[in-house]
């Protein structure tokens, strides 16, 4: 049982930067009816930003917060430059880009910094006080920093006047223009509050994963998987879903193992959980593409 309730645990820890990733894309999901496939490797450009902050002798959290505001005028620029360019084209033509910016992004950070492997130290190391037998600080700051960034970020959207204009410019933009509100500005907004909020996943999984150029590939999946089990088009319930998608591939992975243990038959491990999520990517693309929590959408005008 012990095993199980840590299991349990962790998977609240890694959902809640799934939950991050899945804000992110389900942002620019909202304003403009695609789905950003670089947004885990801008997250990763942005991760490597703090990392030669702290290399140049700041600490964590001011490289954190510079390397947030750099990151929303990097998501303000792809936005401007790239996107509202392509506003008209075809959509098969917006995926080329994006896949063509997640290589970019790829490319530069290991044509700048290296594809080697790079340690970013843990700003809850000292966290022993608050530690516990199912999670570790590192774990648990993970969890207490992604709670409060969803939570805010959730407030903002549903109680601030610059929330609810985001809102009603990604849900009918021709509305939204006639009533006064600066649409094109506030989309823009929406691509640097999304590439933001991936730097910050980005930087608080870097000490887990190590700092690498493919390091947010696999989180990008989660992420996806997550946006869709809560609703592409639903931030609320995309938060819900990353952590969904946390317990989930532990608990799988748990039961996986104490099957092979009674049995010998090994059929599902911590190997295969990057497996489980593209399974759940084409699960609720198959049975329920709106997601468990999402109510109709409307097409943008």
């Amino acid at each position: 049982m012990e095993q199980l309730v840590q299991q349990l645990a962790a998977g609240l820890s890694n959902g809640a930067i799934y939950a991050l990733m899945a804000l992110a894309l389900v942002m620019i999901f909202v304003s403009t009816s695609h789905i950003n496939f670089a947004q885990g490797e801008m997250a990763m450009f942005s991760t490597y930003l703090a990392w030669a902050g702290m290399q140049s002798g700041l600490s964590f959290w001011p490289a954190l917060a510079v390397t947030v505001a750099a990151s929303f005028l990097i998501g303000i620029s792809v936005e401007r430059l790239v996107v509202r360019p392509l506003r008209d084209a075809p959509h098969l033509s917006i995926v080329v880009v994006f896949i063509a910016l997640l290589a970019i992004f790829h490319a530069f950070a290991g044509a700048i910094w290296g594809f080697a492997l790079k340690a970013v130290p843990s700003p809850f190391a000292d966290w022993t006080v608050v530690s516990n037998p199912y999670l570790g600080p590192h774990q648990l700051g993970m969890l207490a920093v992604t709670g409060m960034m969803l939570a805010a970020i959730l407030a903002f959207f549903r109680c601030t006047r610059l929330g609810l204009a985001m809102r009603a410019a990604a849900e009918n933009p021709t509305s939204a223009r006639l009533s006064g509100i600066p649409v094109d500005t506030l989309l823009a907004l929406g691509w640097g509050m999304a590439a933001g909020i991936g730097a910050v996943a980005g930087c608080l999984v870097a000490p887990v994963l190590y700092l690498e150029p493919g390091m947010m590939s696999g989180v990008l999946l989660y992420g996806f998987a997550a946006a869709l089990v809560g609703g592409i088009s639903n931030p609320a319930g995309a938060v819900a879903g990353g952590f969904i998608v946390g317990i989930v591939e532990n608990l799988v992975a748990f039961l996986g193992a104490r099957f092979e243990a009674a049995t010998g038959i090994y059929v599902f491990g911590t190997g295969e959980k990057l497996t489980l999520a593209l399974v759940i990517i084409v699960a609720m693309l198959v049975v329920k593409p709106g997601g468990l929590f999402s109510g109709h959408r409307r097409e943008r005008a």
